[in-house]
C-alpha cells in the first residue's frame, strides 16, 4: 500500500470498530443499565451523555504526552473492547466493555485529529465500509456474539487497523477543524438513515413489498421486499463519489446541502413511501457536504511534506506547518472539533430516540443535523486549484457499490408461505412482544426469539424494531422472519421503524393499518388487519397491535378504536384480535373487547401472567377471537428472549 493510502485506510478501519462499539453501547444503556419502560429517560440519556462528555479532556492529554502514544494505546484498548464485546453477548460485563470501547474509541478520534488534516477520504472510506460488512453479516452477527464469519470480520479488521497504526503519520497542515467537527454528525445521519442496511432494506420492503397494503389504508404497510437491501448499493456509491470527488464549485455548491436537508426532511415527515427516496438522497448529500467541508484541508507545507512520503518515504518532521506552537495549536484544534462533533452525536441521539419515553417532538433532530452539516459545507472556502484524493473517487464508489450489492443479494432471503395446502382443521397462534429483540440480559439474540414461537402458524409482534441506530440498527423483523421462514407485513406506530407485524406460513393479503388515538402515549399505536388466505375459500381475519396507555391509566380508548377497526375489518369472517395490550382481565380495558363480541382465547389457561418475563406477574398479552373458533391448549412459554412472555393458542376453524 502507498503511504499516501495509510492513513485515510487506517483511519477507515478505526471507524469500523468505533461504529459496532456504539452498535453494542446504545442498546447496552437501555436494556442492561437501565429498562426503557421504568427507568427515567433523564437517567438513561444522562449516563451515555457522560462518556462523550469525558472524552473533552482527551486532547489536552494529547498535549501533554504527546498525540502517538495516546493514539496507539487508545488503539489497542479499542481492539480489546471490540473483541471482548464479540464473545460477550449480554450482561453488566456487556455494558462495561463496550463502555470502555467507546471511551477508548474516543480518545483514539482526538489523537487522530491532532495528527491528520484531511479526514474526510478515511471518515467516508469507514462509513461504507461499515456499511458493507454489516450487509455482509445481515446486521446482527458483526456486533455480537456470532460465528466464525464475524470472528473473522472482526480479527482482520482488528488486526489491519493496529497494522496501520505502527507506521506514523505524514505531517499535518493547519487544516482539519471543518472536516473533523462533521464526523460525529455525519456518523449520525449515515447510521439513521443514508447508510443502514437494515433502513435500507425496511424502505424496500415499503417501496418494493410483495404484498400491496389496502387502497383505503391511511399509513402504509412493508411487506418482504423483492431486492431486500439492494438500494444500500446505490446510496454507498452515491455517497462515496461525492464524498471524494472534487468538491462543486460556485451555484454546484448548493446541491449537496439542499440534497442532504431534503432527505432529513423526508425523514421527518415520518411516512414509510418517503423513506427509500431519504436514504438516497441523504446519502448522496452528506458525501458532497464532507467533500465541501474538506476542500480547504491539508494546503500550504503539509502537501509539500506529504509529497515526500506519498512513494513511502518516512515524513520529516522539520517540515510541519508553522513550527511547533502553531502545530500544536492546529492539533489541539482538530482534537476538540472530533470531540465536539461526537457530542454533537450524542446530543441528537438521546434528544431524538427519548422522545419516544418523555413525548417531546423529535422530527426535527434530523433535520437540524443536517442543517449543520450543509452549514459548515457551504461556509467552507475551497482552495484555488484542483484537489486530489488519496482514494481514486469512481473506482472506489464504483468497487464498493458493486460490493454491497452482491452482499445485500447473497445475505438475504426471498421469503414466501410454505403451506398453501388447505384449508386446515386448526391453526396455532401467538402474540410476542419482542422488545427490540433485546432479551433480560441485554443480549440481542433473534435465534432464542424464534425458538419462543416455533410451531406458530400465525404470529402477532409488538415492539418491532427495523433499522434504529439506537438499538443497534438490526432489522429485528426480517432476521425473525428468515429464521422462521415466514413472510411478514409490518405497520410503523412511532415512525416508518417501529411498530408491530403478523407472520404467517400461509399467504397474507388486504393488508389494512390504523393509527390509534395517542391519549398521552408518546410511542403511538397502532392496528395492523391482515388476511391469512388459509386456502379453499377459507380466510381468517388477524389484527396485530400494542396498546400504549398514558402512565398508570387503561387504553380504554385504545381497545374501543382496536376493537372497533377489528371487527369491521372482518366483515363477518373468523377474526384473531393479539398482541401486548396492556390491560388484564377485568379491567376496562379488556372489557371493550369482549363487548364488541370476542372470546378471550386464553381463558382457560388462566392465570396466564406474562410480564416481566424473569418474574411474571402481569397478564397484559392477550388473544380474543370471534365465537366460531374454539380455542384450546393456551400457554405461554417461558425464556428471558424478550422482557415478555409470548402467549400461543390452538385455534379449531369452523366447519367450512
Amino acid at each position: 500500500m502507498r503511504y499516501r493510502h495509510l492513513t485515510p485506510v487506517t483511519l477507515a478501519l478505526g471507524v469500523v470498530l468505533l461504529v459496532d462499539v456504539l452498535r453494542v453501547f446504545l442498546p447496552a444503556v437501555i436494556t442492561i443499565f437501565g429498562q426503557a419502560a421504568s427507568t427515567p429517560a433523564e437517567l438513561l440519556g444522562a449516563f451515555a451523555f457522560g462518556w462523550f462528555l469525558l472524552a473533552l479532556a482527551a486532547p489536552a492529554l494529547i498535549r501533554r504526552v504527546g498525540a502517538r502514544p495516546v493514539t496507539l494505546v487508545a488503539a489497542v484498548l479499542l481492539v480489546v473492547a471490540r473483541l471482548a464485546v464479540n464473545g460477550q453477548p449480554g450482561g453488566r460485563l456487556q455494558l462495561w466493555l463496550a463502555t470502555a470501547g467507546l471511551l477508548a474509541g474516543l480518545v483514539w478520534l482526538a489523537g487522530v485529529a491532532a495528527g491528520t488534516d484531511r479526514p474526510v477520504p478515511g471518515l467516508a472510506l469507514g462509513l461504507a465500509v461499515g456499511a458493507l460488512l454489516h450487509t455482509v453479516l445481515d446486521t446482527y452477527r458483526s456486533a455480537f456474539f456470532g460465528d466464525w464469519p464475524a470472528w473473522l470480520a472482526v480479527v482482520g479488521v482488528a488486526g489491519l487497523f493496529l497494522a496501520g497504526q505502527v507506521r506514523p503519520a505524514p505531517p499535518a497542515g493547519a487544516g482539519g477543524v471543518r472536516s473533523w467537527l462533521l464526523a460525529g454528525p455525519a456518523l449520525l445521519l449515515a447510521g439513521m438513515v443514508a447508510l443502514s442496511p437494515a433502513v435500507a432494506r425496511t424502505a424496500a420492503s415499503y417501496q418494493f413489498g410483495l404484498l400491496r397494503s389496502d387502497p383505503a389504508d391511511e399509513g402504509g404497510v412493508a411487506t418482504v421486499p423483492l431486492f431486500g437491501p439492494a438500494p444500500l448499493a446505490v446510496a454507498v456509491g452515491g455517497f462515496l463519489l461525492a464524498a471524494l470527488a472534487p468538491p462543486r464549485r460556485g451555484a454546484w455548491r448548493w446541491l449537496g446541502p439542499v440534497a442532504l436537508v431534503g432527505g432529513a426532511v423526508l425523514v421527518a415527515l415520518g411516512r414509510g413511501e418517503l423513506l427509500l427516496p431519504a436514504v438516497l438522497l441523504t446519502a448522496v448529500g452528506l458525501g458532497a457536504c464532507l467533500a465541501s467541508a474538506g476542500a480547504a484541508d491539508g494546503r500550504g507545507d503539509a502537501d509539500e511534506a506529504r509529497a515526500q512520503v506519498s512513494d513511502g518515504g518516512g515524513p520529516d518532521p522539520t517540515r510541519a506547518v508553522g513550527g511547533g506552537q502553531d502545530a500544536a495549536r492546529a492539533a489541539g484544534r482538530r482534537g476538540y472539533a472530533a470531540v465536539a462533533g461526537m457530542l454533537v452525536f450524542a446530543v441528537a441521539a438521546v434528544a431524538y430516540y427519548s422522545a419516544y419515553d418523555l413525548g417531546h417532538p423529535n422530527a426535527g433532530v434530523p433535520v437540524a443535523v443536517a442543517v449543520l452539516v450543509a452549514a459548515v459545507a457551504l461556509a467552507t472556502r475551497p482552495t484555488p486549484g484542483p484537489v486530489r484524493s488519496p482514494l481514486p473517487p469512481v473506482w472506489t464508489a464504483a468497487s464498493a457499490a458493486v460490493l454491497t450489492l452482491l452482499a445485500a443479494v447473497a445475505s438475504d432471503e426471498l421469503l414466501s408461505a410454505t403451506n398453501r395446502d388447505g384449508p386446515p382443521e386448526t391453526v396455532r397462534v401467538a402474540a410476542y412482544n419482542v422488545r427490540m429483540g433485546f432479551g433480560m440480559d441485554g443480549r440481542f439474540d433473534p435465534d432464542a426469539l424464534a425458538r419462543a414461537v416455533a410451531g406458530a402458524d400465525v404470529v402477532a409482534l409488538s415492539e418491532v424494531d427495523r433499522g434504529w441506530l439506537l438499538n443497534g440498527g438490526h432489522d429485528t423483523l426480517d432476521l425473525l422472519a428468515e429464521r422462521l421462514d415466514m413472510p411478514y407485513v409490518f405497520a410503523p406506530a412511532a415512525d416508518p421503524l417501529w411498530g408491530d407485524a403478523v407472520l404467517s406460513r400461509w399467504p397474507l393479503d388486504a393488508a389494512r393499518t390504523r393509527p390509534l388515538p395517542a391519549v398521552g402515549a408518546p410511542t403511538g399505536a397502532q392496528a395492523l388487519g391482515v388476511t391469512v388466505d388459509l386456502g379453499a375459500g377459507v380466510r381468517l381475519a388477524v389484527v396485530a397491535t400494542h396498546l400504549q396507555p398514558p402512565p398508570g391509566e387503561d387504553p380504554v380508548v385504545q381497545a374501543r378504536a382496536v376493537a372497533d377497526f377489528a371487527v369491521r375489518y372482518a366483515a363477518g369472517r373468523p377474526l384473531v384480535v393479539a398482541g401486548d395490550l396492556n390491560t388484564e382481565p377485568g379491567d376496562p380495558a379488556f372489557a371493550e373487547f369482549t363487548k364488541a363480541g370476542l372470546v378471550d382465547a386464553l381463558a382457560a389457561a388462566r392465570p396466564l401472567p406474562t410480564s416481566p418475563a424473569d418474574a411474571p406477574r402481569q397478564q397484559i398479552d392477550h388473544v380474543f377471537v370471534t365465537p366460531d373458533l374454539a380455542a384450546g391448549d393456551a400457554a405461554a412459554p417461558p425464556g428471558t428472549a424478550s422482557d415478555h412472555l409470548p402467549v400461543a393458542v390452538t385455534l379449531t376453524l369452523p366447519p367450512a
